[in-house]
């Protein structure tokens, strides 16, 4: 009797489970981005629906929170103050992890959409993405890098927070758009949807984006970081090419 009970008891646990009372169903307009030698960035369309399994609660409203993040390396934010008439650097933190891409959209406000709570345990806004495990300890101003970090990141179109750019109608069908600035680092970028109620996540989604050198600019790079020797007398090469070149197309033009 009681190996039944015990062969028995899991099922009982999973009829027992509430079914999700909705569930994102989403897509993007491109899974892979390709790095050219004339990339000029590019623009991810990230759709969807939301599947129920009962009607819709009339409150609290439902949100939809997008975020794209490319790969998180470390990073060190430098402080320069002006010494003799100069400008040094007289001080630098450094951030363990950072993403070198970071997006994130969503129907309103993050600050309505997502709790402090949901957003410390899914790390969705822009500040807690980046990792800074123990900075503020060793610096008592290290709160000002970090901010440095976003600051310069948003002004090159690296960091972005968009409030409203996701459109929701009927509470059902989503959809925004995300563009990737030229300066892409080459990776895998995760690609999350949050569906909230009152702050509270009650689904989510995650996908990948491919973002991929080719052609010219792939053997270029592999060429610099795999046999840097071979680049550095190839690079060598082509500039005294270029510079007898010139010189020659001088001399027939005052000959």
């Amino acid at each position: 009797m009681s190996r039944r009970l015990v062969l028995l008891l899991p099922l009982l646990l999973l009829v027992a489970l509430p079914a999700r009372a909705e569930s994102v169903v989403a897509g993007l307009s491109q899974t892979r981005v390709s790095i050219t030698t004339n990339f000029a960035g590019s623009e991810i369309l990230i759709f969807g629906a939301v599947k129920r399994d009962a009607p819709a609660p009339e409150a609290p409203p439902l949100e939809v929170v997008v975020t794209v993040a490319g790969p998180s390396t470390p990073a060190t934010v430098r402080k320069k103050d002006r010494r003799g008439g100069i400008w040094i650097n007289t001080e630098s933190v450094r951030i363990s992890a950072a993403p070198s891409f970071y997006a994130v959209a969503a129907t309103g406000p993050l600050e309505r959409a997502l709790s402090q709570t949901e957003d410390l345990r899914h790390q969705v806004s822009i500040p807690r993405a980046i990792r800074a495990v123990g900075v503020t300890q060793e610096t008592p101003e290290a709160q000002s890098f970090i901010d440095a970090l976003i600051r310069i990141r948003s002004e090159t179109g690296l960091y972005q927070e968009l409030p409203g750019a996701v459109e929701l109608d009927e509470q059902t069908l989503f959809r925004t758009s995300i563009a990737l600035p030229s300066n892409l680092t080459e990776g895998e970028y995760a690609t999350r949807i949050f569906l909230t109620r009152g702050g509270e996540v009650v689904d989510a989604y995650e996908t990948t984006i491919g973002v991929h050198k080719v052609g010219l600019e792939r053997w270029t790079y592999l060429l610099a970081h795999e046999h840097p020797l071979a680049y550095a007398i190839l690079s060598l090469a082509i500039a005294i090419a270029a510079g007898w070149g010139a010189s020659a197309a001088f001399r027939i033009m005052k000959s």
